[in-house]
């Protein structure tokens, strides 16, 4: 009975956290980005990536984004933001989210690269840019930091 109890708890916790990090996601507001990069003293991470479509976006996200090394280092240091454009039906956000993304994109990517990664500083001015490259989850977030540096 305990094993079915721990086994309900950690499920729980896992929805909720899979929750905050989606919402964490959904905005259609840069202010509201840019205010929490600045409450918490925080440089922005803005992704732009092809998530059902973009083979470096996809490795990005798996040998990157999703390994523990960078989420606990993003999560002292970063606002993360993934401006999404999949080209799937069913993997497309609501309209607004669309809308939303394509402004983003007309300000920071607009010669349409993907992926396209920017370090911006909490005002939202450009410190520096990236997209993907072989490197390790470490690796990749010295070359974040040499480029904010600039």
């Amino acid at each position: 009975m305990q094993f079915k109890k721990t086994g309900v708890l950690i499920s729980f916790l896992f929805l909720l956290f899979t929750l905050t990090l989606s919402a964490q996601n959904k905005t259609t507001d840069f202010e509201k980005i840019k205010e929490k990069a600045a409450a918490e003293n925080k440089n922005i991470l803005l992704i732009f990536q092809g998530s059902d479509w973009c083979a470096p976006c996809m490795k990005l996200e798996k040998e990157i984004w999703s390994s523990d090394e960078f989420k606990t280092y993003a999560a002292d240091h970063l606002v993360v933001y993934k401006a999404d454009f999949p080209r799937k039906k069913e993997n497309q956000p609501d309209s607004e989210q669309v809308k939303f993304n394509k402004q983003l994109a007309e300000k920071y990517n607009s010669k349409g690269f993907f992926p396209f990664v920017a370090v911006l500083d909490k005002t939202g001015k450009i410190l520096g840019e990236t997209g993907y490259k072989k490197l390790s989850p470490k690796e990749y977030i010295e070359h974040l930091v040499s480029i904010s540096k600039r």
